[in-house]
């Protein structure tokens, strides 16, 4: 047996994320939008999805907003550093145009969908293979009506998902980056079908103006929609 389904949620925005700065691994907290965020969104996804499997990143920012969530649903949070965000080596800490100016060759390969070299940079296809990993482990005892909520980070999401749909991580692009606390629903595919899984739904949120989610608690207001 395996999940029937699987939801990605990124996690809450750090100091980083308001910075601009390429965040990586390193272990940075939420600040207090994003905390706000993983209240407010804990509470819209619990509306829609309820799980049967909370997972999350070993890193504070991804652990912190899925703690908000388990506690939502009453449920046993499990942490697993096999969906933490992509390692992006040197280049951890930085602004984009820090890393255009320091690397350039390197910033032109990123930009043009490469693999940079030099830059001690985890590649895509690593990434892809210890999420699917994660994913097989904690959805095999359960079952087809069941729900798997992993909370990660954006682009080990984006490439996770690009990989369970059946695509090549390394080739495709398609997919956008999640915003703070929006997810991806993922589905079993039927019998007849020529990938596993496929995608339902991609970066939705609680249902607030972008704008005002970015802005965070000053705002005070209401979802209007999803």
């Amino acid at each position: 047996m395996s999940a029937g389904s699987v939801v990605f949620l990124r996690h809450g925005r750090t100091a980083y994320n308001a910075a601009g700065r390429l965040q990586g691994q390193v272990d940075i907290p939420l600040d207090e939008v994003g905390q706000w965020q993983a209240e407010h969104g804990a509470r819209a996804l619990a509306t829609f999805h309820a799980c049967s499997r909370v997972v999350a990143s070993d890193l504070v920012r991804a652990r912190v907003t899925a703690e908000h969530y388990a506690r939502v649903g009453g449920h046993e949070l499990v942490i697993d550093s096999r969906v933490r965000e992509r390692s992006f080596g040197d280049w951890e800490g930085l602004t984009r145009p820090e890393i255009e100016e320091g690397w350039p060759e390197e910033f032109a390969q990123w930009r043009r969908g490469e693999q940079p070299s030099g830059a001690s940079i985890e590649t895509r296809t690593e990434v892809a293979a210890r999420m699917l990993a994660a994913v097989d482990e904690h959805g095999a005892d359960l079952g087809s009506d069941d729900t798997l909520v992993i909370v990660s980070h954006g682009a080990a999401i984006t490439i996770g998902v690009t990989a369970l749909i059946g695509l090549d991580p390394e080739a495709w692009r398609g997919l956008n980056g999640l915003h703070n606390v929006h997810w991806s629903h993922v589905e079993r595919s039927g019998p007849a079908a020529t990938t596993p899984w496929r995608l339902l739904a991609h970066n939705v949120g609680a249902g607030f103006p972008l704008d005002h989610w970015n802005a965070g608690p000053d705002w005070n207001l209401e979802p209007t929609s999803v």
